[in-house]
């Protein structure tokens, strides 16, 4: 299977409500802080390593090659993020992965590179059962534009940008574990 050179973007740049506030990718999970987990399976896969962040740059700065804001104080969602690792990638193709997701592993990674290398010019999402992970994703950057029109006309959902550019779908279990979200502090114990 051949794989695609890409730029790995890992989301870190939420307001973190549902923890209390806290910011996400440092919170704590079995000693490590979240965004440590992405970032280990990431590294070996990239040259190119940005973590969008809105807060706490010099906790995150060890963890990327770089790193970007939402240019704004809003926490404007992900899709901001998203638009700001596309403008920053140094590839032609944006892996894109939540911090709360420390269950991921290179294997489901070199799944979406390959399948994404299939159709190296439309965007890959991960699907389990009917549910899209929009946040899970390899984007050509080629794209850039289609988002920031999509974006300046209200669009704030990357599914649905992504579903209206023809996403192909890289389908998985339902119930698949790796793809576990910890996004409450329930969750984490």
């Amino acid at each position: 299977m051949s794989l695609i050179q890409c730029s790995i973007l890992l989301l870190a740049g939420g307001r973190g409500q549902r923890m209390g506030g806290q910011d996400k990718g440092l919170v704590t999970w079995q000693g490590q802080p979240l965004i440590a987990y992405a970032q280990r399976v990431a590294r070996p896969l990239t040259d190119d390593l940005i973590i969008s962040c809105n807060r706490n740059p010099d906790q995150y700065a060890r963890f990327a090659d770089q790193l970007v804001t939402d240019g704004n104080d809003d926490f404007a969602g992900p899709l901001a993020g998203i638009r700001a690792g596309l403008a920053a990638a140094r590839h032609a193709h944006l892996l894109v992965l939540p911090c709360d997701v420390p269950n991921i592993d290179r294997d489901l990674l070199l799944a979406l590179l390959g399948t994404a290398a299939e159709h190296p010019e439309r965007p890959l999402m991960v699907r389990h059962g009917e549910h899209w992970e929009p946040l899970l994703c390899v984007i050509p950057c080629a794209l850039q534009g289609a988002f920031d029109t999509a974006w300046q006309a209200g669009e704030r959902s990357p599914r649905k940008i992504m579903l209206q550019l023809n996403a192909q779908a890289w389908q998985c279990a339902e119930n698949d574990v790796r793809l576990t979200n910890f996004n409450t502090a329930d969750l984490l114990k």
